[in-house]
């Protein structure tokens, strides 16, 4: 005889993970608007430091998408899959935050360093490009991470798949705008303390957001069993 209380084929922790998916985009927009004008503001702080020039160019760009490689990269051998991914994520947006904030005042205070001890030719290369990894690597790392923290949270199906493609065009299109109001506005208005004191407001801002959907959508306990077995 069949059992009659086999389970519903929607449980309502898949309902509210499907409800919490489009809000999951205007973080990721939130997200990228955050980091973009991190980058603005740390070329402008790093240009005072190291000098504007091609060299110290690459060396940034190098640094800031090496890190966020390696945090995509290591993110899903380094987070135990038992950790709620929009409580990780939220985590993640938390630590950007903080590690901007210091970075602003770091990079302030080692210009007096790179004067005494630069050099010329291959030397002064490495010397930049040490500089720029100490101060972009962590919280690029923590950057590059968000996205496959996140993808735990959807579903491993076509579907879950078209939500990351999604998460990630709202994080484009919020890099396009931090980059605008970096740019064009703080930037051209404040200065870097007022610039990177809103990135960080959108961190904290995501952070909380993420805080509060990870309590009202928790893991189903079938789910946490199956991930702790793999």
């Amino acid at each position: 005889m069949e059992n009659s209380q086999s389970s519903p084929p929607n449980s309502g922790g898949e309902s509210e993970r499907d409800c919490s998916l489009p809000l999951l985009i205007l973080l990721f927009a939130g997200s990228g608007a955050a980091a973009l004008i991190y980058e603005i503001v740390w070329f402008q702080l790093l240009q005072l430091v190291i000098g504007s020039t091609a060299v110290s160019l690459g060396v940034l760009l190098g640094t800031f998408m090496g890190g966020m490689c390696l945090g995509s990269m290591a993110s899903p051998r380094v987070i135990s899959p038992r950790h709620h991914p929009l409580r990780v994520y939220a985590l993640l947006e938390l630590g950007i935050a903080v590690i901007g904030l210091l970075v602003l005042f770091g990079i302030s205070h080692i210009g007096g360093l790179y004067t005494v001890i630069r050099g010329y030719g291959q030397w002064s290369i490495l010397l930049r490009a040490g500089v720029s990894a100490v101060f972009l690597l962590p919280p690029t790392i923590l950057m590059g991470a968000t996205l496959p923290a996140v993808g735990r949270w959807v579903e491993a199906n076509p579907r879950g798949i078209s939500w990351l493609g999604f998460f990630y065009g709202g994080n484009i299109a919020g890099a396009v705008f931090g980059c605008l109001l970096a740019g064009f506005y703080l930037l051209r208005v404040y200065d870097t303390s007022v610039a990177t004191g809103v990135a960080a407001a959108f961190n904290v801002s995501v952070a909380a957001t993420g805080f509060l959907m990870a309590r009202v959508t928790p893991l189903p306990l079938g789910e946490v069993g199956a991930r702790l077995r793999s």
